[in-house]
């Protein structure tokens, strides 16, 4: 009878494993090896001066894996008119118990090293972006220190990758000496802050807290599958509020008719 118990147990532990829970020490050890393999198979990781750093995707998916996932609150526009800098805060949003359970704060700017020509837009994504690994390393930290990796977002950390990028740029500068050249670097120049691009990218007005709340709130239904709770999760911080106001629609909608649906089958 007790081997008859111990078959049966051992399949609970498998399903078990896709979620985990954080006040559990014995299943967030499970979830450090799990963690481990998955960073090191797809490479999520950056070396800084010999020490390995888990990049955002990765400290996303140890908080997948507790059911936490992140909120972007609020991005705000503190530039300056000599320099572009922006601030985020992120929320981290238990969907077990719902409530939130963690917050990051963040800022990104262009005067930070091998981002001077960096684009207006990409500055205010990469606050995001920090702003969301700020706040699972305040509360998963340890997690992924057990892991084997350091306990820092990679993007917080400064290092000499982008650097390469901005150089070539500044050494065709004494190519202007010359006569023949001297005609062609100022049309060169000129060419990088024409760039349409940048002044389109702001526009986007993403999907506020609420809206997420909201969506977070209609995929805990039961009626909602797991795959379609996780594809949801993964473009959440993706959607602007028009497709965010659409997906809260087509969710209600969802729920309704399978609800009903289970309601006539009764």
């Amino acid at each position: 009878m007790s081997e008859a118990t111990k078959n049966v147990k051992e399949p609970v532990r498998k399903t078990k494993v896709e979620s985990f829970d954080i006040s559990r020490s014995d299943e967030t050890l499970h979830l450090a090896t799990d963690l481990a393999k998955f960073i090191k198979d797809n490479k999520l990781s950056t070396t800084v001066q010999g020490k390995e750093f888990v990049n955002v995707e990765g400290w996303q998916y140890a908080g997948s894996r507790l059911g936490i996932v992140p909120i972007v609150d609020h991005v705000i526009n503190v530039s300056t008119e000599q320099e572009i800098k922006y601030q985020a805060k992120v929320t981290l949003f238990d969907m077990k118990s719902g409530h939130t359970v963690g917050a990051g704060f963040a800022i990104c700017s262009n005067k930070e090293q091998g981002k001077k020509f960096y684009q207006e837009f990409a500055i205010m994504s990469m606050a995001q972006t920090r702003a969301i690994g700020k706040a699972y390393r305040n509360i998963l930290a340890w997690i992924i220190r057990a892991a084997g990796y350091e306990p820092t977002p990679a993007e917080e950390m400064e290092y000499g990758g982008n650097t390469p990028a901005v150089q070539p740029a500044m050494q065709v500068t004494p190519a202007v000496t010359l006569a023949p050249v001297a005609a062609e670097a100022p049309a060169a120049m000129k060419a990088v802050p024409a760039e349409p691009a940048a002044a389109e990218a702001p526009v986007t007005t993403y999907a506020t807290a609420s809206q997420k709340e909201e969506i977070i709130r209609l995929l805990n239904h039961p009626v909602i599958t797991r795959p379609e709770k996780t594809k949801m999760l993964l473009n959440i911080n993706r959607l602007d509020e028009e497709r965010a106001t659409q997906a809260i629609a087509k969710l209600k909608k969802a729920i309704d008719d399978r609800e009903n649906g289970q309601a006539a089958a009764a």
